[in-house]
Parts: C-alpha cells; sequence; structure tokens
C-alpha cells in the first residue's frame, strides 16, 4: 500500500487501535471520497480509475466497494457498476428523523442502565477521538467525524441491550447519509458538546437525563442538517 494512504480515513490512531490492514486502508480512502464529496451523490465510481490512483489490485477495491455497498454509500448496478448513492430528499431526512426521535433515546436510557463499564469507557475514547480529528483537508477530517459518529450511537444502541434497536438504526445508515448531506463545521463542534451531555448521563447511570440528552442531540442535529434545504 503506498505511504500515502497510512491512516486515511480513520487516522493513525483508529477506533480499533491496531496496524491498519490493506483492505482497511483501501476502503478508508474510498469511503472519505464519498463523505466529502469528490464522489458526488450518483456519481460512477470507476474501479479501474481507483486501481491507478491507490495503487493496489482490484480485488482490495471490489471488496472495499461490496462493504460500502452494504452500508448504503454505493449502489451496484447489473452491466454498470458501482455509483456512489443519491443523496437524501428532505422528506426522507424528516422521516429518518422521526425514528430516530422514536428509537434513539429510549436507547440511551437503556444504555445507562445496562451498559458495562468497559463499555462507557469505549465510548468515552471514541469521544476523545472525535474531539481530536485534525486533518489539513477539512472534508476528510468530516469524514473521520462521520465514521466515529457512527461508532458513537452504534455503541449506545449495542448498549441498550436490545439486539432489534441496533439492528434497525444500522440499517438506517444514519451518519453515512447526514455527513454526506451538509458539511459545516457546527455539525461537530456543537454534537461533541451534545455528546458529552449523553456520555455523563450514561455514566451517572441516569436513564432520564440520558433519554433527555439524546432527545436534545437528536432534535439539535435535525436543525443543523435541515438547513441544507432551507438554503441556511
Amino acid at each position: 500500500m503506498t505511504r500515502e494512504l497510512k491512516g486515511v480515513g480513520t487516522g493513525e490512531q483508529g477506533l480499533l487501535r491496531r496496524p491498519p490492514r490493506l483492505g482497511d486502508e483501501v476502503y478508508n480512502a474510498i469511503y472519505s471520497q464519498l463523505m466529502s464529496l469528490k464522489i458526488p451523490p450518483g456519481g460512477r465510481v470507476s474501479v479501474d480509475s481507483l486501481v491507478r490512483e491507490l495503487g493496489v489490485s482490484q480485488t482490495p477495491i471490489r471488496e472495499a466497494l461490496s462493504r460500502l455497498e452494504a452500508q448504503g454509500l454505493v449502489i451496484k448496478t447489473h452491466l454498470i457498476g458501482y455509483s456512489a448513492a443519491p443523496q437524501l430528499n428532505q422528506k426522507r431526512l424528516e422521516q429518518l428523523y422521526e425514528l430516530r426521535l422514536l428509537v434513539e433515546p429510549f436507547a440511551a436510557a437503556r444504555a445507562a442502565e445496562a451498559m458495562s463499564e468497559e463499555a462507557i469507557a469505549s465510548l468515552e475514547a471514541i469521544d476523545i477521538e472525535m474531539r481530536s480529528v485534525r486533518n489539513d483537508d477539512a472534508r476528510l477530517a468530516y469524514g473521520q467525524f462521520a465514521q466515529s459518529d457512527g461508532a458513537f450511537h452504534d455503541l449506545i444502541a449495542l448498549g441498550s441491550g436490545n439486539a432489534l434497536i441496533r439492528e434497525t438504526l444500522g440499517r438506517l445508515h444514519t451518519h453515512v447519509h447526514l455527513f454526506r448531506l451538509y458539511f459545516h463545521s457546527r455539525a461537530t463542534s456543537e454534537a461533541n458538546a451534545e455528546h458529552a451531555l449523553i456520555i455523563r448521563a450514561i455514566r451517572a447511570r441516569d436513564p432520564a437525563g440520558a433519554e433527555s440528552a439524546m432527545r436534545e442531540h437528536i432534535l439539535r442535529s435535525r436543525t443543523r442538517f435541515m438547513a441544507i434545504f432551507q438554503g441556511g
């Protein structure tokens, strides 16, 4: 793997805390291009172009694209190939937030009761990582933040002890679609402050507080991302 790809997407201090594998590096590189809109919504994803650009064979490229397809970031069309998934429209965004408001505050309340100390420590580690994301290219840093945001919310869903909640939220691919929708520093700085309140309530074993903090976070997130449709 070329030196330039090392650490792209998750940073050298990634969530897994282990030396990156070739497949992960390729995945992170393509992920960053999709999240930063270098590959725009609906744009064709050329395997041959990625082979030349990243300096790898087709095998890790296709493996990465399969992972991205499972996440809803790319679409594979028979006889045509891969393309970036279309962007959320306003109606779909509103529906996504309606579902989040029904499910995630409850998940946070349950996590405050059931989450292990080890899992809470992992949640705090993700939070620290999100606050420390640095990259000369702001949009690449934004892609890193999006991955960590997904891990943050997934860990809370897992901590709720309800597998169906986690599966439901996982199928939404929320962080992927939201962070492609609207690039703005507010979406990171304000989210960090809101995440801190959620963690504090979970750490305090305060279900009502965790539920309230998560609901407020989702409502504020909705306001931030709806701005794209309101010219904000």
